[in-house]
Formats: structure tokens, C-alpha cells, sequence
């Protein structure tokens, strides 16, 4: 099991990237979650295996039309709230 812990800067509120991320990160079957950050950004939290965190690493540099991804930064601090079930958007 592997463990991502991003912030994603650019163009990513506003454009559905948290639903976005939320549908892939379910398409990969991973457990976490993602929400908006203060200063633009969006935070993600994925736990799954190598392949599948690979893959949404992959698609969070991408992100969906009108999205324009600058950076993902990883994150050292541990995620808070913590993983839980499913794969959620937070508010």
C-alpha cells in the first residue's frame, strides 16, 4: 500500500477538480479524501496500491477541462482528518 499526500496549485477551484479527483481516485479504488485549501489550492489524500496512486498522480497533472495545474507539491505533515472509507469530498 502507498500513501499520496499532494497540494495541487494552478487553476483548480472552480473547475470541478475535486469531483474530478474524487471519480478517479474511485475509478482506481482508492481510499481518501480531497478538499479545497484556503490559499487555492486543492489537497489531496489517496492510500491504495502503487500502481493506482501512480495513476491519479498522473491524472492530477492533468486535471479536468478549464484546470490548469501549475505544481503538485507533496506534503510531509499527516493527513488530517485521517484516510477513512471510500474516497470523499470534504467541505
Amino acid at each position: 500500500m502507498s500513501t499520496l499526500h499532494v497540494a495541487v496549485r494552478g487553476r483548480v477551484q472552480g473547475v470541478g477538480f475535486r469531483w474530478f479527483v474524487r471519480e478517479r481516485a474511485r475509478a482506481l479504488r482508492l481510499r481518501g479524501w480531497v478538499r479545497n485549501l484556503d490559499d487555492g489550492g486543492v489537497e489531496v489524500v489517496a492510500d491504495g496500491s502503487a500502481d493506482a496512486i501512480a495513476g491519479l498522480r498522473e491524472a492530477l497533472q492533468r486535471g479536468p477541462s478549464g484546470a490548469h495545474v501549475h505544481a503538485i507539491d507533496d506534503l510531509a505533515e499527516p493527513p488530517r482528518p485521517p484516510i477513512g472509507d471510500g474516497f470523499n469530498i470534504l467541505r
